[in-house]
């Protein structure tokens, strides 16, 4: 049986890390230092400050916001 296909933001992380070069538990540890920002402004910072394409900032700031709540 195949393993399930990946779906959310998650689905982003292989070509996060390809693009960027670093792993996912990186960024999140960036998100961990923007605690109480919203989420577009987690998005701006990574943008702005890392480079990182608007999809790939909004994947993660999604993710960590949902992992976050849970």
């Amino acid at each position: 049986m195949p393993a399930e296909k990946v779906k959310g933001p998650a689905s982003y992380f292989p070509s996060i890390e390809k693009t960027y070069g670093q792993p996912i538990s990186h960024w999140l540890a960036v998100l961990d230092g923007l605690k109480g920002k919203k989420h577009m402004e987690m998005v701006s910072v990574l943008k702005t400050e890392h480079g990182l394409g608007h999809g790939h900032a909004n994947a993660l700031a999604a993710y960590y916001l949902a992992e976050d709540k849970g």
